[in-house]
């Protein structure tokens, strides 16, 4: 009981330290773990949404390790472009590669006898992922452009958001390194499951911007505080810190209600707790519904044009109208549709075909309203995103944010297609 009075204490102490506000079981658990591995010398892997603070940990493993008198240095992986990932982290000798005049020194080889801590580990390319795997496993590694093999005495602790398990059957992220890393595995909760946490938080981000910015007290009512615990915060607590703050100051002085908090929960996030997340795939399904309707009724007209000459052979039926299609695909499992139908081309074949099946060569007579099938052109589905995008952009007046939100897709993704597809011009 002693020691559980003690081990309580210690965790209180920690909070207190950090600024780790909370009482939820799983967070109190999280950092226990925490001291009861800082002891230990054995890797760590940390486990958390996004935004869920898992920096605190390695560095509370490191303040209560036997190393917490040498080096800490914390690594985003993910900030790191793919071509100097190995340079930064096991150093280069100089004439190694263009622009390396000098030798220079790695994290590993800096941090000689401390903690390094890997954020993002997930995002690390294969090959630096095998280089580490050799420091984990002996301590060994060799500077880029070097022949030499260097010892390192370093405790790696490395967090991630990302499910390392699928990471590793897409073959993103190495097995064997994946046991290595996790040792111990500190999972850090999401902020949807801290329960009261919440209103805590809540309380600790208005005090400190109203007392920092001298602006006026905000009162939330009892609709408010619901409706911050029913929201599920994909952000955790760095989304929450955002809107509180955004609140503070556009609001100051006022009782803020629910209605008033949902001007500021992004639109296409309004859900409550428990809910699973809904995607709406409709558009996307009408998309290619409408595609595969005008499709089959181009082959089916091709069909007739070619079987003209033997009017008594029954050729198999294609579903043409949008009726028939969602009915063979509710027939499926895949659920009721809205009824948009896109008319479908009036296409018959070129002047001179094959009937594959008969094996005939058909001539037809040309004829101006012939609508050439070999050059007509089909959208592919490349050509209907970047379309999709820039018309998004367009209606939301190139608002990136909103338009991710529209087309329910994270900004890093539109960011990322904008600059393939040159949108951004």
């Amino acid at each position: 009981m002693a020691k559980k009075n003690d081990m309580t204490a210690q965790v209180q102490q920690i909070q207190q330290r950090y600024s780790i506000i909370g009482q939820a079981p799983g967070l109190h658990a999280a950092i226990e773990r925490a001291l009861r591995v800082a002891k230990v010398d054995l890797s760590v892997l940390v486990i958390g949404e996004s935004g869920t603070g898992k920096e605190h940990f390695p560095r509370i493993i490191f303040d209560y390790s036997p190393r917490k008198h040498k080096r800490y240095i914390p690594v985003n992986c993910g900030a790191i472009p793919e071509g100097t990932i190995d340079s930064e982290l096991f150093g280069h000798v100089k004439g190694s590669f263009t622009g390396a005049d000098k030798d220079h020194k790695g994290y590993f080889e800096e941090a000689n006898g401390g903690v390094i801590f890997l954020d993002e580990v997930a995002e690390m390319p294969l090959s630096t992922q095998a280089r580490l795997l050799r420091v984990l496993e002996s301590g060994e590694y060799i500077k880029v452009g070097s022949s030499t093999v260097q010892k390192t005495d370093v405790r790696i602790v490395a967090a991630t958001n990302k499910d390392l398990p699928q990471a590793i059957k897409e073959g993103k992220f190495r097995e064997d390194l994946y046991y290595r890393l996790s040792t111990v595995q500190i999972d850090v909760p999401p902020l949807r499951e801290r329960g009261n946490d919440i209103l805590l938080l809540t309380r600790k981000f208005l005090h400190d911007f109203v007392d920092n910015n001298g602006m006026e007290a905000v009162e939330l009512d009892d609709s408010a505080r619901s409706r911050l615990m029913g929201y599920h915060w994909p952000g955790n607590v760095r989304q929450l810190k955002n809107i509180i703050e955004q609140v503070a100051l556009f609001e100051a002085g006022t009782t803020v209600t629910a209605d008033t908090l949902n001007a500021y929960l992004p639109k296409a996030e309004l859900a409550t707790v428990g809910a699973p997340a809904q995607v709406d795939y409709s558009r996307d399904r009408e998309v290619v519904f409408a595609i595969i309707a005008q499709l089959q009724k181009e082959l089916n007209e091709i069909r007739e044009q070619l079987a003209g000459a033997n009017a008594s052979t029954t050729l198999p039926h294609y579903s043409t109208s949008m009726a028939e299609l969602r009915r063979e695909s509710n027939q499926l499992g895949y659920g009721p549709r809205h009824e948009h139908i896109m008319p479908p081309r009036e296409v018959r074949p070129t002047s001179r075909d094959i009937d594959h099946d008969y094996g005939n060569v058909v001539d037809l007579t040309p004829d101006d309203n012939v609508v050439d099938v070999e050059a007509m052109h089909v959208r592919t589905l490349h050509e209907t995103e970047i379309d999709a995008i820039r018309e998004s952009l367009k209606r939301n007046g190139n608002r990136r944010k909103a338009t991710a939100q529209e087309l329910q897709i994270s900004e890093r993704t539109l960011y990322r297609k904008i600059k393939q597809y040159n949108l951004d011009k």
